[in-house]
């Protein structure tokens, strides 16, 4: 989306603006505004015209312009009725130097997931990569991944689903009792809502680009998705606002990296793996103990009979007790 539409949106969402008092904060002129304001209500934005000026009655479902109207965020959204991976396009943007972008789609063709699985993303979801040149070096990355994972759970909370992390950034539900409606967890922690794929590109001290995939079960039916998983709309018993939750994940994602002090300690307050018995399969052997907290950049510590083994990556698995 380009500067003048972005800067449209942001006058409209603050309130009445006259066509006058547009042309002269976008620097256009009048008849430019009218022919804005005439494609946002061709994109759906329901625009009346009163003595106050320019006032917004109703917004589209999703989209681009959808999103950023009233998005408390620096980005810019490309929106995409279906792609193939989020993930892709956001890497083409940044070799063409785009920086502070979300790609969003309804639907995915081709996702993926960490070591390259599988990832159902059906229609419904929300599919969305954030493109990002952070300023860290790159053995700090891994913050960035958590920080996907603690935005994204706040959000899932906010609409109500308890939603909480299993290390390093897998965003899951506990499964409820059939019989008694109880909350347990079985060996993956619960359920899969939200998976997270982070990719980057840089050299020895500094990151070229960094881009967060996350995808959220969230307007989904159970029969679309694959055994162990969940979502939104199953655990709610109906559709949330993807608009808006799209809006607040990129924004609590930003407030993050802005502060990456605050991560770990999010990251913490949100987690299921903490305190459970854990298996984590690593290239030199299985690690298995207490987890028992999460230090920089995001390594896992597990209490074992011989001592704390810090664990930087690998699968986790949690171990139910006897």
């Amino acid at each position: 989306m380009n500067e003048t539409r972005r800067a449209l949106l942001d006058a409209l969402a603050a309130g009445p603006v006259t066509g006058p008092t547009l042309a002269e904060r976008l620097g256009v002129s009048r008849a430019a505004v009218w022919k804005q304001v005439e494609a946002l209500r061709d994109e759906g934005f329901d625009i009346e015209s009163t003595n106050g000026g320019y006032v917004v009655s109703g917004v589209p479902e999703y989209g681009a312009a959808a999103i950023e109207y009233g998005l408390d965020a620096p980005f810019s959204v490309e929106y995409h009725d279906s792609i193939g991976s989020t993930n892709d396009r956001a890497r083409e943007l940044a070799a063409e130097g785009v920086e502070n972008v979300a790609v969003v789609a309804d639907a995915q063709t081709g996702s993926r997931g960490r070591l390259k699985r599988a990832w159902s993303a059906p229609a419904g979801g929300v599919w969305v990569s954030l493109l990002v040149r952070p300023k860290q070096p790159p053995a700090h990355v891994p913050l960035f991944t958590l920080a996907a994972a603690v935005a994204v759970t706040r959000v899932c909370r906010e609409v109500g689903v308890d939603a909480s992390i299993k290390w390093p950034n897998d965003v899951l539900v506990s499964e409820r009792s059939e019989t008694d409606g109880s909350q347990s967890t079985n060996e993956r922690g619960g359920l899969k809502l939200v998976g997270i794929l982070t990719e980057m590109e840089g050299e020895a001290d500094r990151v070229s680009w960094l881009i967060a995939g996350i995808g959220v079960n969230a307007n989904v039916d159970a029969a679309d998705l694959p055994e162990g998983a969940t979502s939104l709309r199953e655990q709610l018993g109906e559709d949330v606002d993807r608009r808006v939750f799209v809006q607040r994940l990129i924004a609590e994602f930003v407030a993050l990296c802005e502060h990456p002090d605050d991560i770990l300690p999010a990251w913490r307050e949100h987690s299921a793996t903490l305190g459970q018995r854990v298996r984590v399969e690593t290239p030199r052997g299985d690690v298995e103990g207490r987890a028992v907290d999460v230090v920089t950049p995001g390594a896992l510590v597990v209490r074992t009979s011989d001592g704390d083994v810090t664990v930087h990556a690998g699968d986790c698995e949690h171990i139910r007790p006897v």
